[in-house]
C-alpha cells in the first residue's frame, strides 16, 4: 500500500530532458527540494546546492566523509550494554559562498530583480551551472554565470568558477569569496533546526572546530581544525585565479570562522571578472591539522597549475566510464525523456554517493545532508553494493574491506554482549555503535547475514576468490560464531533465535523473525561450505584464517548443523511465513482508515501503539524473497507478497523497490510499476516530504535493482546469468549492462524479444527463459518474443 502521493516535478520549472535537471526558473518554493536535487560530491566530499550567494537558503552544508563529532549519549535510564557515544558528521567550512556588490547593492536572489535565471546540473559533465541577469535597484543589467564541480578525479578537490560581466554602464564591483564555518556560527537569519524528527542530525550546543591553523597569503587561504571531542583533524585550503582587464585591488584575510578574499574593481560597459575559486578538504584521525593544511597546499598547486578545462575534461572522462557500465535506458513513449531523466539522476546520486568513498563507507544520504548523523546502515551491503558489484565492482570491493577493517571493533562490541564471533553496528561513521535507541538498533542482528550476504554476492558476481580468501572468509567465520552464539535448540529441537529485531522497524525486540533466521542459515551454510573450500584449495590460506580467528575445522559442523535445525516459522493456513513468531497474533492495523497527514506513523504514534500492531515500515519477509529467492516458489512468493503489500505503510524509503521487484517477479505489473515510480521518484517527487534533509541513498541503489533484477529479471546462481525478463507491456524497451566476473555484457530487451552481447571477456554461460546458452566473445544471442 502506498500512503503518499509522488509529487511530479513541475514542468514549467522543471523541464524534461534526458541528461540534465533544468530550473529554468527562480521560484523559492522548491528552494528546499533543490539545495538536495543539485547536491553533488564524489563520495569524499559534498555540498548541497545553496547559491552561491549564500541566500535564501534553508539549510547550506558541506561534508567530509567520515569526518565526525562524538558526544556522549544521555539515556533516560541507563542499562548495561548500551550504546555510550553519539557520532554526527560535521558541517565543515563552507567554500562556496561569493558576495557580489554592484554600485555597493548587494545580488539577492529574488522575483523582482531577476530578468533571466537558469540553473543546471548535468549528469554527463558533473558540473553544476547557473546564468542570471539581475537588475540593479539603479536599474543596471549585470549577467552572472556560476560554475561548480566537486572533482571525480582528485578526491579532494572542488572547484568554482564565478564571472560578472556589465551588460550596460559602469560600475564599481565588489566581489567576496567566503570561507565560512556554518557548523559553530550561525547567522540570525538562519531558521531554527527541527528537533522532533529524530531522523535529523543533532545540533551541538558546544564549540565543534577549534581553529589551529589560519594564513593568508597572495590569493590563498589556508585553515587546520581540530574538532573538540573526537580530536579528528581537518584542512581547508583555498585558492583563486582572478581574470579581468578592469583595474582592481585584492585583500585577504584568513580566520577559523569568516575568512574571505575581497576583489575591489572599476567596471566598464561589457567588461567581465572572473574568479576561478579552488578548495581542497583533507580529513584525519591522527594527523596533525598544519600537516593537513600543507597537503591542501600542495592539492591547489597542482590544480591551479593544471587549470579549469583540464579538470572540465577530467570529469567529464570519469562519468563517461561511469555511464558506460552504469546507464540504464528505458523507451515508454511520450514519457521516455521525463523517465530517463529520473532514471539517470538516481544513478547519478549512486555514483556522487560512491566514486570516492575510500576508506570510508556510504551514509545514508551521501553526502546532500547531514540526516541520520551521516550514518551507515545496512543500506550500503543491501541495496548499494549490488549496483557496485554489477558496475563498478572495485568500488564494491573496498567497501567491503571497510567493513573488515571495522571487524576488531565489532568483536569487541560482541564481547560486551556476552556474545562469540563479531557484531557490526547497527549505525556508525567510525566502527562503534551509535545507536541510542537498541530496539531498532542493536537488536537489527541482521546486519551480520547482510554483511555476510554482500561478501558473497561480491565474490560471486565478480569471482574474486583473493578477495574472499584475504577479507571475506574472515567476516564469514565471526558473523556465524555469533548467530551459532546468539541462538538456542528448543524443545522442538529446532535452532531458534529470540530477542531480535527484522528489517520491519515497526515490530521490534521479537522471537524468530522469518528474515533473520533465514539470512543467518545462509551465513551459517555458507561460512561452513567457504573455510572447508578453502583448506583443500588454499591450504596456506586456511591456515592464516585459522591463526587470525582461531579457527578450527570442526566448528564448520557446529555452523552446518544449527543451519539444519533453523526454525522459520510458517502458517500452513495461510501458506506464508509469519514475520515472526508472534506477528499474525497481533491486530492488523487499517491503513485504509489511517489519514494520510498520520504518515509517517513513527512521528505520529507511540512505538507501543505501532508495536501492538500488524504494521510494516518496510518490506521484512518480502525482502527475504527477493534477497534468497530460489528458496521460494511463485506459488509461495506470490501468497506472501498479497498478505504483507496491505500491511505495507511505505515509510521507509528502502520498502518500495524492493515490493517492485518481487511484484514484477509474480507478474503483477501494476503493483510493480507503481512501486517503482514511487521509488524513482522519491526524492525528485519528495514522496516522503523530506527530500530537504537529503537523498534517499539505498533508495537510488533500490531503482537500479528494480530496473535490471525486477524488469530485466536478472539473478545470479552458481556462476551463471539468469535472465528472465518481466517487460512491462508499457514499455517499448528496456537496456543495461552488466560487468559480470570480467565479462562486459550489453543487454536490451524489447516487446519483440531482444539481444545479449557479451563485448568482452571469456565465453559466458547465461539461461535465458530457462533455456542455457554459451556467449562468445563478441557474440550476440537474439532473443525470440516472450511466449
Amino acid at each position: 500500500m502506498l500512503a503518499r502521493h509522488v509529487i511530479p516535478l513541475p514542468e514549467h520549472i522543471y523541464p524534461a530532458d534526458e541528461w540534465r535537471i533544468v530550473e529554468s526558473r527562480f521560484d523559492p518554493s522548491h528552494m528546499a527540494r533543490a539545495e538536495t536535487i543539485f547536491a553533488q560530491s564524489n563520495g569524499f566530499v559534498g555540498l548541497r546546492a545553496t547559491p552561491e550567494e549564500g541566500r535564501p537558503s534553508l539549510s547550506p552544508g558541506t561534508f567530509v566523509n567520515g569526518f565526525h563529532e562524538t558526544w556522549p549519549i544521555k539515556h533516560a535510564e541507563e542499562a548495561y550494554g548500551l550504546a555510550r557515544t553519539g557520532q554526527t558528521i560535521v558541517n565543515v567550512p563552507d567554500v562556496s559562498v561569493f558576495k557580489l556588490y554592484v554600485d555597493d547593492e548587494p545580488l539577492v536572489l529574488s522575483f523582482a530583480h531577476l530578468w533571466d535565471y537558469r540553473r543546471v546540473l548535468d549528469m554527463r559533465a558533473g558540473t553544476l551551472t547557473r546564468e542570471l541577469i539581475w537588475s540593479t535597484p539603479g536599474g543596471k543589467k549585470v549577467q552572472v554565470r556560476t560554475t561548480r564541480m566537486v572533482s571525480f578525479r582528485d578526491r579532494h578537490l572542488v572547484l568554482m568558477d564565478y564571472e560578472v560581466s556589465l551588460l550596460e554602464g559602469s560600475a564599481p564591483v565588489t566581489i567576496v569569496s567566503k570561507v565560512l564555518n556554518r557548523q559553530d556560527t550561525v547567522p540570525d537569519d538562519e531558521p531554527a533546526p527541527s528537533f522532533a524528527d529524530p531522523r535529523l542530525a543533532r545540533q551541538f550546543p558546544e564549540r565543534v572546530l577549534h581553529c589551529k591553523v589560519a594564513q593568508a597569503r597572495d590569493h590563498r587561504i589556508l585553515l587546520g581544525y581540530r574538532t573538540g571531542r573526537s580530536g579528528m583533524t581537518l584542512g581547508v585550503g583555498v585558492d583563486h585565479v582572478i581574470d579581468t582587464r578592469a583595474s582592481h585591488t585584492v585583500e585577504v584575510e584568513a580566520d577559523g570562522d569568516l575568512s574571505r578574499l575581497v576583489l575591489t574593481a572599476e567596471v566598464g560597459p561589457g567588461e567581465a571578472i572572473r574568479m576561478t575559486k579552488y578548495a581542497a578538504y583533507q580529513t584525519s584521525s591522527v594527523v596533525p591539522a598544519a600537516e593537513l593544511a600543507d597537503r591542501c597546499a600542495r592539492t591547489l598547486d597542482r590544480a591551479v597549475r593544471q587549470g579549469v578545462e583540464h579538470h572540465l575534461t577530467a570529469q567529464r572522462g570519469e562519468l563517461d566510464r561511469f555511464w558506460d557500465r552504469a546507464d540504464v535506458r528505458i523507451s515508454n513513449g511520450p514519457e521516455t525523456a521525463r523517465t530517463r531523466q529520473a532514471i539517470r539522476w538516481n544513478l547519478f546520486q549512486l555514483a556522487q554517493a560512491t566514486w570516492r568513498a575510500e576508506g570510508t563507507g556510504v551514509p545514508a544520504k551521501g553526502l546532500t545532508g547531514q540526516a541520520y548523523e551521516g550514518h551507515f546502515f545496512w543500506d550500503t551491503e543491501i541495496y548499494v553494493l549490488p549496483f557496485l558489484a554489477f558496475t563498478h565492482p572495485r568500488i564494491a570491493r573496498n567497501l567491503l574491506r571497510l567493513r573488515h577493517s571495522m571487524l576488531g571493533r565489532a568483536r569487541a562490541r560482541a564481547r560486551e554482549l556476552r556474545q562469540r564471533g563479531a557484531l557490526f553496528p547497527w549505525r556508525t561513521i567510525n566502527g562503534d555503535e551509535a545507536s541510542a535507541y537498541y530496539q531498532a538498533g542493536t537488536a537489527q542482528y541482521h546486519i551480520n547475514a547482510d554483511i555476510a550476504y554482500a561478501v558473497l554476492r561480491y565474490v560471486e558476481i565478480r569471482g574474486d576468490t583473493d578477495f574472499m580468501d584475504r577479507w571475506g572468509a574472515e567476516l564469514l567465520v565471526e558473523t556465524a560464531r555469533m548467530w551459532a552464539d546468539l541462538g538456542f535448540y528448543g524443545d522442538d529441537g529446532r535452532f531458534h533465535i529470540h530477542g531480535v529485531t527484522g528489517p520491519d522497524e515497526y515490530t521490534t525486540v521479537v522471537n524468530d523473525n522469518a528474515f533473520t533466521n533465514l539470512m543467518a542459515r545462509l551465513n551459517l551454510f555458507t561460512a561452513a561450505g567457504v573455510v572447508r573450500e578453502m583448506a583443500k584449495r588454499n591450504p596456506e590460506g586456511f591456515h592464516a584464517l585459522a591463526d587470525a580467528t582461531d579457527l578450527l575445522l570442526d566448528e564448520a559442523q557446529v555452523w552446518e548443523e544449527a543451519a539444519r535445525a533453523m526454525y522459520i516459522p510458517y502458517d500452513q493456513e495461510r501458506g506464508i511465513l509469519p514475520q515472526d513468531a508472534a506477528f499474525l497474533e497481533r491486530e492488523r492495523w487499517d491503513l485504509r482508515a489511517t489519514p494520510r497527514e498520520c504518515f509517517p506513523l513513527l512521528l505520529h504514534f507511540h512505538p507501543l501503539t505501532i508495536y501492538r500492531h500488524q504494521v510494516i515500515k518496510q518490506a521484512d519477509v518480502v525482502l527475504a524473497l527477493f534477497l534468497l529467492d530460489d528458496e521460494f516458489g511463485l506459488d509461495e512468493k506470490r501468497r506472501n507478497f498479497r498478505y504483507y503489500d496491505p500491511l505495507t505503510t511505505g515509510d521507509s524509503s528502502l520498502s518500495a523497490a524492493v515490493q517492485s521487484i518481487v511484484a514484477a517477479e509474480i507478474g503483477d505489473e501494476e503493483k510493480a510499476l507503481e512501486y517503482f515510480d514511487y521509488a524513482l521518484m522519491m526524492d525528485l517527487g519528495d514522496v516522503a516530504g523530506n527530500v530537504s534533509d537529503g537523498v534517499h541513498v539505498a533508495s537510488t541503489g533500490g531503482v537500479w535493482q528494480a530496473l535490471v533484477f525486477g524488469f530485466g529479471g536478472v539473478r545470479d546462481r552458481a556462476g551463471r546469468l539468469e535472465v528472465n525478463p518481466a517487460l512491462p507491456s508499457q514499455w517499448d524497451s528496456l537496456a543495461f549492462s552488466l560487468r559480470y566476473r570480467d565479462r562486459q555484457v550489453r543487454i536490451h530487451l524489447e516487446q519483440a524479444g531482444g539481444r545479449i552481447s557479451l563485448e568482452e571477456g571469456e565465453p559466458l554461460q547465461i539461461r535465458v527463459r530457462g533455456e542455457d546458452h554459451t556467449l562468445e566473445p563478441g557474440e550476440t544471442l537474439r532473443l525470440p518474443p516472450a511466449s
